[in-house]
């Protein structure tokens, strides 16, 4: 213009100021004023002279976009594996840029932009930078994206993240074919998972029902890649039925097998199970002959008589004969051995005798009781029985009858049934008779029966139980729980029974002792009963089948099934949880449910404010008017769903370094609220007066400190005052961000303390340890230690005394304080110089029938053999008397108390007496 250049050069440093020079042209071109755009956000202005042959004016100014930058991501989106039981039903995939000015953001999946402003639609949303899909489908929305950010600078893609549908399909339902397998032998149970995606999942075996799982050991592998379980070496103990569990973490699914049936088969040789044994039977009678093996397989049975052939399995004689008399051999054989067994079987005939088994002289019978008197000659073959009584014939009627085996049956038995009975027994080769008295006694009654009874768990309860009976006979009281016949001398402890009487006491009730009880009186001749039932009022017995049928991200539904009540109706019921970081296994905690009150009629409920992306297991416990009972067997380990989180770093903080650096520091979030994966933080930090932030990630959630150079911190000479930095400090994870920290100021400083810390005093505690206070430490001994190889300890500024530890005893310390920053340590203080204490001996009181021990002061504690704390006495004497109790061993421990601190203990063991005198020899140190 006006025949003027203007020549401009660019530093490439933005700060600095462009080089502009003027030069003639040959052109004229009039004009007053021009404006030139550079880069670095640099304008420069010229101002034309009316008069061409004047030069210009020329100057520079900040244009406003000075200090504009491009997109630069502090959050890309991340691989997202999507689950048809996500309870949010949507998918969100996080895009943050830093920018001046702020960007603007697109989508792209499989390189195809994704119109969120042109159409509606009503799966995608864009909140800020994220990209929201609802209820998502996986023909539609499955794929690769990418994020785009522009401003006025420029354009950046993000990198790309793959959104995948995860399943996991049920197992056939089919049934599992039987694995067959020899003891001592392997064995493989393939698990077959149905098809999934993702693929990461985790195999478990349930063995015979839910939920017991197998615990895998030396012997029982479950492979994580196949699922197949594999048993190395097949036990008896093996075998049952099989269920292979997959369960997904990231989809949060299980789903189960059917039961495979594990048979386990041993090959032995065969050994006998019943075997025969020498037999005299009547001629004419039936008879049979088995005998029966264990072996694997199942052995082959087949017999011999005499030395010869005979059949096989089991021999029947329907009707014996003297040809049937001879020795027989069962054999039984497999592949793995044979095994042999004999007898003897002899077939007789011969007249009647009561030489061996006569009728009873003497018989006893119950009135309007039954009286069987038995008849059992021998004979063969089988005789022909008749009964008289004294000299008349009896007959079968509604009240005598003759049995088969020839006994005499008398229902309703009087007084007038006494008498004398005589049975003959006759065949074809010949007969005999026996005889026998029948007297007729009171028949033995329940006078006292035991009632039903109701009591609670630990009191003491008695049955009472009483009866009339013949006096010229004996009784005896038997007592039996649900038929089960009670060992007074086994279980002393709870049962007692009175002897005058047939009372029952039961002494310290437990809920095992509930039943029915039966008293039975009973004498030679007869025996009655009575029984009564016992209730047990105690703690409720424990919930069953407790499992997670729902997750979500801070709640899960649980439900189970409800125990025994006990005799006491259930008052409700109390869920705990266990969460991955519990300390031990019982360190249980009752978790918040809805309905924050389970009733008696409870069977499930909500599992509420539990912690995002957090293993747990969950147990049940019922409550009656007698307390709390037994919790359930734990459920199985789940993970609740991944969340955004909510929880700050706290005591932000940091300080100035050296050469540039400001150091940032804060406390870490506890991992319980991490919330999800890829836990980590974004420090935002910036000059106090500055108005835009810079922001750097931290992926490690363990980090605890910051540090940033910036050669422009450094403090320059003329620089008088101390620079400030706002800091804060926010987590996030793959599910989004969490909230900013308060805002913290930290200060650069200029240079090091300049005062040291003034009045510094310092006092032994013992041989070992020091005080220090100083007002606003290095230490050493002053003549065995150099000050380079000082020992050191740091405190914070707002502490002005501290203990010094692991010094040694008797020795001369020298001690001084600094003050320090970031930038190092200022002056020392004055040496303050200490002694420490005496050490005390290293050996304990000497002791054998006395006790001897040197120093200023005795400690002596004396306590039962078995107990850990007893009563402690002092003395500065020589001696000590003090009382014993007279019953049971005692321990005595003596140990000596100095300026330096306690000396080691010495023991004895004491019998009981009435008064103890510990006599003391001071040995002098």
């Amino acid at each position: 213009m006006c025949g003027w250049n203007v020549l401009v050069q660019v530093n490439p440093c933005g700060s600095v100021p462009p080089h502009v020079w003027l030069e003639r042209s040959g052109t004229v071109n009039p004009s007053h004023v021009a404006l030139f755009h550079l880069m670095c956000g640099w304008n420069v202005l010229v101002q034309f002279n009316p008069c061409c042959s004047v030069p210009p004016h020329v100057w520079l100014e900040r244009s406003d976009d000075a200090t504009g930058y491009g997109p630069i991501f502090e959050e890309e989106p991340l691989d997202i594996v999507y689950t048809k039981e996500s309870p949010d039903r949507l998918i969100s995939m996080n895009c943050r840029a830093r920018a001046n000015p702020a960007p603007t953001y697109r989508w792209r999946r499989d390189n195809w932009e994704i119109k969120l402003m042109e159409l509606p639609n009503e799966h995608y949303s864009l909140v800020g930078g994220n990209l929201i899909i609802n209820n998502p489908e996986e023909k539609k929305h499955a794929g690769t994206y990418v994020c785009v950010a522009k401003n006025v600078y420029g354009t950046v893609i993000s990198k790309e993240a793959k959104v995948k549908f995860g399943y996991l399909e049920e197992f056939p339902d089919e049934e599992r074919d039987p694995v067959t397998v020899k003891e001592g032998q392997g064995a493989v149970l393939l698990c077959a998972p149905p098809k999934r995606w993702p693929t990461e999942v985790t195999f478990r075996w349930i063995y015979n029902e839910f939920p017991v799982f197998l615990h895998p050991d030396k012997r029982r592998f479950v492979s994580q890649s196949t699922g197949n379980l594999y048993i190395s070496k097949v036990e008896a103990s093996d075998a049952g039925n099989y269920s292979c569990y997959v369960f997904n973490p990231q989809i949060g699914k299980g789903v189960y097998s059917k039961f495979i049936p594990l048979i386990s088969t041993e090959e032995t040789a065969p050994e006998w199970a019943v075997t025969i044994n020498n037999t005299q039977k009547d001629v004419g009678s039936e008879h049979t002959m088995s005998c029966v093996a264990n072996g694997k397989p199942g052995p082959y049975i087949r017999w011999l008589k005499d030395g010869y052939s005979y059949g096989k399995g089991e021999l029947k004689f329907s009707s014996l004969t003297f040809e049937d008399s001879g020795m027989y051999q069962c054999i039984a054989e497999n592949y793995w051995g044979i095994i042999y067994a004999s007898a003897e079987l002899r077939v007789i005939a011969c007249a009647p005798t009561f030489e061996l088994n006569p009728v009873k002289k003497y018989l006893l019978g119950a009135n309007n009781g039954r009286v069987v008197i038995e008849c059992k000659p021998r004979a063969a073959p089988r005789p022909r029985f008749t009964w008289t009584k004294g000299k008349e014939v009896l007959f079968n009627n509604s009240r005598i009858s003759i049995m088969f085996d020839g006994s005499l049956e008398i229902l309703n038995a009087t007084r007038n049934d006494e008498g004398v009975y005589t049975c003959l027994a006759e065949n074809d080769r010949g007969k005999a008779n026996s005889t026998g008295t029948l007297t007729i006694t009171e028949a033995t009654q329940i006078t006292v029966a035991p009632e039903d009874t109701q009591v609670m768990v630990g009191e003491e309860v008695h049955l009472q139980c009483q009866a009339s009976f013949d006096p010229s006979l004996d009784i005896t009281f038997i007592w039996s729980l649900d038929f089960r016949v009670i060992d007074f001398y086994l279980e002393w402890k709870h049962y007692e029974r009175i002897m005058d009487s047939g009372e029952l006491k039961i002494m310290n009730v437990q809920l095992r002792h509930e039943g029915r009880y039966t008293c039975t009186a009973q004498t030679v001749v007869d025996n009655v009963t009575a029984s009564a039932d016992l209730k047990i009022k105690g703690l409720p017995a424990p919930p069953g089948g407790v499992r997670v049928e729902e997750i979500r991200d801070t709640s899960v539904k649980l439900v189970w099934n409800r125990g025994a009540d006990h005799g006491s109706p259930i008052l409700g019921y109390t869920i705990q949880t266990r969460d991955f970081y519990a300390l031990t296994e019982v360190d249980w905690r009752d978790a918040s449910t809805s309905p924050t009150a389970l009733d008696r009629m409870s069977v499930m409920a909500d599992v509420v404010d539990l912690y995002p992306w957090m293993e747990y297991e969950f147990r049940v416990y019922a409550t009656n008017e007698f307390g709390d009972g037994e919790a359930s067997i734990p459920s199985m380990k789940i993970k609740t769903w991944d969340a955004v989180p909510v929880v700050a770093p706290t005591n932000v903080g940091g300080y100035g370094g050296k050469d540039g650096e400001l150091i940032i520091t804060w406390t870490p979030v506890q991992p319980q609220y991490f919330y999800g994966k890829k836990f980590g933080y974004v420090v935002a930090f910036k000059p106090h007066d500055d108005v835009d932030w810079w922001y750097e990630t931290i992926s490690d959630p363990e980090t605890r400190r910051y540090v940033h150079r910036d050669a422009s911190f450094r403090v320059k000479s003329n620089d008088f005052q101390v620079r400030e930095f706002q800091v804060k400090v926010k987590t996030f994870n793959s599910k989004g961000d969490g909230p900013y920290s308060l805002s913290t100021t930290i200060y650069y400083p200029r240079d090091v303390p300049s005062e040291s810390p003034t009045d510094v005093y310092s006092r032994p505690v013992s041989s070992h340890e020091a005080l220090v206070w100083w007002i606003p430490v290095k230490y050493w001994r002053k003549y065995d230690d150099t000050e380079p190889g000082a020992n050191r300890i740091f405190v914070p500024a707002s502490m002005n005394q501290t203990r010094l530890e692991n010094m040694l005893p008797d020795s001369h310390y020298l001690i001084e304080v600094r003050a320090y920053n970031g930038a190092g340590v200022g002056p020392p203080s004055e040496h303050c110089e200490m002694f420490t204490k005496r050490a005390p001996p290293s050996v304990a009181p000497q002791m054998w029938r006395y006790i001897s021990y040197s120093g200023k002061w005795l400690y002596v504690m004396f306590r039962k053999t078995g107990y850990i704390t007893g009563p402690i006495y002092m003395t500065g004497w020589h001696f000590i008397d003090f009382p014993m109790p007279q019953v049971g061993d005692y321990e005595l421990e003596v140990r000596g108390r100095y300026e330096g601190g306690d000396g080691p203990i010495r023991k004895i063991s004491l019998a009981a007496m009435l008064l103890l005198a510990l006599c003391i020899v001071g040995l002098g140190i």
